[in-house]
């Protein structure tokens, strides 16, 4: 019984050490899997690296682009306003001519009879209204065969 002790003993040893071999070689795999799978992270890891360097750079030049945009859109809408204010200018310029020429034009017509005529009161005109007024002085002129 002593001997057959012993290699029940022997036995139980061999099984737990091939059971820990058997163990052992399934480890290894999946070590040999995660190794793969580490090398495979790193490479897209240093792909997204390279990808966010050049999203910075890109980022980067944007950041360039808009601040000349705003700097040369700030200087155009100056120059649009100091245009803007010229052009006010001028038509203020332009009615007060229309309505000196219109008051002379009043006062060269001749009296048909005994009533007086009125100029009639100053008001803001339009471009458009300037324009009519203008045209319908030169067609005025032109019946009565002063103008050419």
């Amino acid at each position: 019984m002593n001997h057959s002790l012993g290699m029940a003993i022997e036995t139980l040893v061999a099984i737990l050490l091939m059971l820990t071999i058997v163990y052992c070689v399934m480890l290894n795999k999946r070590l040999t899997r995660l190794k793969a799978d580490e090398h495979s992270l790193k490479a897209v890891i240093g792909e997204l690296i390279t990808a966010t360097e050049i999203a910075e750079r890109a980022i980067g030049g944007l950041k360039l682009a808009v601040r000349d945009v705003n700097e040369n859109l700030g200087s155009q809408l100056a120059a649009a306003t100091q245009m803007s204010d010229q052009l006010y200018k001028q038509l203020g310029e332009a009615d007060n001519v229309v309505r000196r020429l219109s008051k002379i034009a009043i006062a060269a017509r001749p009296m048909t009879g005994p009533e007086t005529v009125v100029a009639p009161a100053a008001k803001p005109s339009t471009a458009k209204a300037v324009a009519a007024a203008a045209e319908a002085f030169s067609e005025r002129r032109r019946s009565n065969g002063l103008a050419a």
